[in-house]
């Protein structure tokens, strides 16, 4: 089969409407849902670069050493009690990455957007892929309206998107990246391809078209999750693009023959505006706590759909844990290619769950580490088990136990109620950490003369 794997940067778990979303407007995507296998239990890594990572390659960012975005392992803050653990700048050329896989076997390979990791050196021409529109080692446009560059809005570096010639003054980039996508398409003939459509939408800058913006802001009323008009927007521009996508598989015959699969990179961006330094809530993560870069559900939970005609069950959900990784062995194992024998592999085959959303997958745990530091967290691991949750704080060691069958939004923390749970998911969040050899952070040596000297 064609694979489409259309990747959304920063999109909440409840951003769409077959999410619950309430200002947001996303029927394309909703309809999609209705003839998808949708997950409820899906996640990310908490930042960008990691989960491209973990997608790529099948393993656990912090097995790859990329556990945060690329400009960021460059250097962390120096006025905190930690030093950030050391991460990759790029993905190594030694991985085999599911492009490079299904390009041997016979595949185009396309990625249409966003990449993130890593340099010139190690852009996707050198991990597979057979084009490139758009992908750099930036991992947010200057701006979404065409010239797509300039400087400024992320420090002085001047920034633009390769690849997307002869554009027209008002084209809006999440439109241009679909009209990239859809020749990808109409260029691979009767050859089988994989088109990777990696959205900057709806990361910021948050920037949409009036008339959506003007639409949404009279939609808009002060009992609703969701309050940002633009940002809805931005939404309705990157539905309308799934929507293209699937009507142009349709109107050359491909549908029954394309898996699609939509998720997001990580949860909703809830943070810091770059200029000002103010909070500024770009989305609503509710009933999630938290967003983007956390290791709590809204960091790191994140819509998931398959659409695999013919073999998904239409219009189903499903409640398994399944974490992004799962789909480099699923997509290999749908094209029909045995994944060299790895043990480094994380992921999980998820076919058996594709033919019963009800089974379960042989697995005890899933696992996240940010040894970073981010506006909405210090340094942080997770592990979930079951509908249990533990996460470890990595300055002052503090642990933290969630049931999130009885708490989804991780309000009531209860690591003194069951010393057991916490000393067993402890134990298996520390040997994972040693199995994958995950960075760790390190204390600051200069932090407490810093404190003083202010």
């Amino acid at each position: 089969p064609n694979i489409v794997l259309i990747l959304a940067d920063d999109l909440g778990w409840s951003d769409l409407g077959c999410y619950a979303a309430d200002l947001h407007q996303t029927p394309h995507l909703d309809r999609f849902a209705s003839e998808s296998l949708r997950f409820t239990d899906a996640y990310a890594m908490p930042v960008c670069s990691p989960t491209h990572a973990a997608l790529m390659t099948g393993k656990h960012a912090a097995r790859v050493h990329m556990t945060i975005w690329s400009e960021g392992s460059l250097s962390g803050p120096k006025n905190r009690p930690l030093l950030q653990a050391d991460s990759l700048h790029s993905l190594p050329r030694t991985e085999t990455t599911l492009a490079k896989h299904l390009q041997q076997a016979g595949y185009l390979t396309a990625l249409v957007g966003k990449w993130h990791l890593g340099d010139a050196d190690h852009y996707p021409e050198t991990h597979g892929f057979d084009v490139n529109i758009g992908g750099t080692h930036w991992g947010a446009p200057h701006t979404f309206w065409w010239p797509y560059r300039g400087s400024g809005r992320f420090g002085t570096e001047f920034r633009y998107v390769p690849h997307l010639e002869f554009g027209q003054p008002g084209e809006y980039l999440t439109d241009r990246l679909t009209d990239e996508a859809l020749r990808v398409i109409e260029q691979a003939g009767d050859e089988p391809f994989f088109l990777y459509l990696a959205h900057h939408a709806p990361h910021t800058p948050i920037e949409a078209k009036p008339a959506d913006i003007s639409y949404f802001q009279s939609q808009l009323s002060s009992e609703m999750h969701h309050q940002n008009a633009v940002y809805a927007a931005m939404l309705k521009s990157l539905d309308e693009s799934v929507g293209r996508v699937l009507e142009h598989l349709e109107k050359y015959d491909l549908a029954k023959d394309t898996i699609v699969v939509f998720l997001s990179d990580n949860g909703g961006f809830v943070g810091i505006d770059g200029k000002s330094g103010q909070t500024v809530p770009v989305t609503n993560n509710a009933p999630l706590r938290s967003g983007k870069g956390s290791c709590y559900e809204g960091g790191i939970r994140v819509p998931l759909m398959i659409r695999w005609p013919g073999v998904t069950p239409v219009g189903s959900v499903c409640h398994e844990p399944v974490v992004v990784m799962d789909l480099f062995p699923t997509l290999l194992a749908a094209a029909g290619i045995a994944p060299t024998a790895d043990s480094d592999m994380d992921g999980v085959d998820l076919r058996p769950l594709i033919a019963d959303p009800a089974a379960q997958l042989d697995r005890e745990a899933l696992f996240f580490h940010y040894p970073h530091y981010y506006a909405t967290t210090t340094p942080v691991c997770a592990v979930r088990s079951g509908d249990w949750k533990l996460l470890e704080y990595f300055e002052d060691q503090h642990i933290e136990l969630y049931n999130l069958k009885d708490d989804l939004s991780e309000s009531t923390e209860i690591s003194l109620r069951h010393p057991e749970v916490v000393s067993r998911l402890r134990k298996q969040l520390h040997i994972w950490r040693d199995t994958v050899s995950a960075a760790l952070p390190t204390s600051n040596p200069d932090y407490k003369t810093t404190v003083e000297s202010k």
